[in-house]
């Protein structure tokens, strides 16, 4: 049976020429590189190189296998190399799963500054609201879920990464804007746009509508954050969104951004990951980036 040194004693021999030189760079007797040649000469019914021939040349058969050795022995090095950095935490594979649509917007300034420290992670998104994003963290499927919804898992472990505050955004002309805060029956009159997301993944009626037993006159759903401000804007509805989509520094805004209740509405976004994964030097430094200075 072949086996890699078998590869590389054939380019060690094609490279240089002898079998004193290619013993040498192969670390072993000459006796020794001797007996590995007819070893293998012996169980392929072939000789390897000619006879006689100064500096050594390659048989057919010889040649054959060296043309084996020069495609399959880089491949190998290169995969050694890869699985030893990712052993040593300088790459792998970090998969996402978003389990709400407006992470986005706060998402992608981190992936930039985390691509440029890890070049060599594989880094993929992965749109949570449409699968079990914490199932599939168990399987292995995702390697890191971001959600505002932790779970008592034995083999999960959610690591805060900053509060929020989910704020209802109006048009300045819109009745509601001078409230100094939103009640759930405010919004009985109101279109409410909203994410295309099941009711239970929405704060807005999971912790403020639900429990009044309160229902919007209308909802709509729209996919992206930019389309629901420019909705909200020209007063076709009202939205409920996290207060980093609604507060941009530096930025006018055209909305007016209320609390829900009093109190106001606070969650506080975390980062699952699995427990035997929580070493990983790259997986921990995304989750550092997350977090604000």
């Amino acid at each position: 049976m072949l086996e890699t040194r078998h590869l590389r004693l054939i380019s060690a021999i094609n490279e240089t020429g002898n079998l004193a030189r290619a013993a040498d760079r192969l670390h072993v007797t000459q006796s020794a590189l001797s007996h590995q040649i007819k070893g293998l000469e012996g169980s392929l019914g072939l000789s390897l190189y000619l006879r006689n021939s100064k500096p050594l040349r390659l048989s057919p058969a010889g040649r054959k296998l060296l043309a084996l050795a020069e495609d399959v022995l880089p491949r190998l090095d290169q995969g050694a190399r890869e699985l030893k950095r990712m052993a040593g935490g300088e790459t792998g594979r970090l998969f996402i799963a978003i389990e709400c649509h407006a992470c986005y917007e706060w998402l992608l300034p981190v992936l930039e500054r985390f691509r440029e420290k890890w070049p060599e992670v594989d880094v993929d998104i992965l749109l949570g609201a449409s699968f079990d994003g914490l199932p599939a963290l168990r399987r292995g499927d995702v390697d890191l879920v971001v959600s505002s919804d932790p779970e008592d898992l034995p083999d999960v472990t959610f690591e805060p990464l900053f509060d929020y505050e989910a704020l209802l955004v109006a048009a300045p002309s819109h009745p509601l804007a001078d409230k100094a805060f939103i009640e759930p029956r405010d919004l009985e009159g109101e279109t409410l746009i909203t994410y295309p997301v099941d009711r239970n993944r929405l704060d807005v009626f999971t912790l403020f509508l639900g429990p009044a037993g309160v229902e919007p006159a209308a909802t709509r759903r729209v996919e992206l954050t930019a389309v629901i401000r420019l909705l909200v804007a020209s007063r076709r509805g009202v939205a409920v969104l996290p207060d980093w989509v609604v507060l941009e520094p530096g930025k006018e805004s055209r909305l007016v951004a209320k609390p829900l209740t009093e109190s106001g509405l606070k969650r506080t976004l975390f980062a699952a990951i699995r427990q035997v994964d929580d070493a990983s030097p790259f997986l921990l430094d995304f989750i550092n980036e997350a977090r604000p200075d």
